[in-house]
């Protein structure tokens, strides 16, 4: 069955249908994000997002529909807290407060829950293709947001090596990074992964 034809939900629905669909993918976000996939039954999901039975089905036709809509849910909620500093990521300075703000974020939370979209896809990476690729979909995206910005860096004739190659290692090292951090319960695994891709990007940048 394809994903196309077990998604009769993601037709028009009211706003109070849109809603309801949003808080039940909400609910198994937060209960997938704590517990884990296979732990976060549907049950819990319904009793968290205060629905029936009926509910969850009229919205999502499996547990493997709603997986999908939770990693897509976590790769906007990534990606949007973001969104106001991908735009800077064209000057050192902008790619410092980037920095800054990643490593501030994970002082909020303790250094714990790490990256939702690395979790998940840790967790399905060798048992569910389809969720695999939906979660390397999401690093693809954040991989072009920062990719963006680089390539505006090397446009302008200021970066002297690749873009491309530049924001992949970027982004594996923030993921290293907010694995350690994660494990370690504190963020200098973040800051050093961090802190050492920025020194290599200033060391990249062309002197006048």
């Amino acid at each position: 069955m394809t994903t196309e034809t077990r998604r009769p939900a993601q037709r028009k629905l009211t706003r109070k249908g849109q809603e309801t669909r949003r808080r039940i993918v909400a609910a198994a976000a937060t209960l997938m994000y704590e517990r884990g996939v296979t732990e976060a039954t549907l049950e819990d999901v319904r009793a968290a997002a205060g629905v029936s039975g009926s509910q969850i089905y009229h919205y999502f036709a499996d547990k493997q529909e709603l997986l999908l809509a939770v990693i897509e849910f976590q790769t906007e909620a990534v990606l949007d807290m973001q969104k106001p500093l991908f735009a800077g990521l064209d000057t050192l300075k902008g790619l410092r407060q980037w920095r800054d703000a990643l490593v501030e974020y994970q002082l909020r939370l303790q250094c714990r829950g790490g990256c939702p979209i690395g979790s998940l896809g840790s967790e399905v990476a060798e048992t569910n293709p389809e969720a695999r690729l939906a979660a390397a979909s999401g690093f693809l995206r954040w991989e072009s947001a920062i990719r963006d910005g680089l390539q505006k860096m090397y446009d302008r004739g200021e970066l002297d090596t690749d873009p491309d190659d530049l924001a992949l290692a970027i982004l594996a090292a923030l993921q290293g990074g907010l694995l350690l951090t994660q494990m370690q319960r504190q963020v200098r695994p973040l800051e050093v992964a961090l802190d050492a891709m920025l020194d290599h990007v200033a060391a990249c940048v062309k002197r006048p």
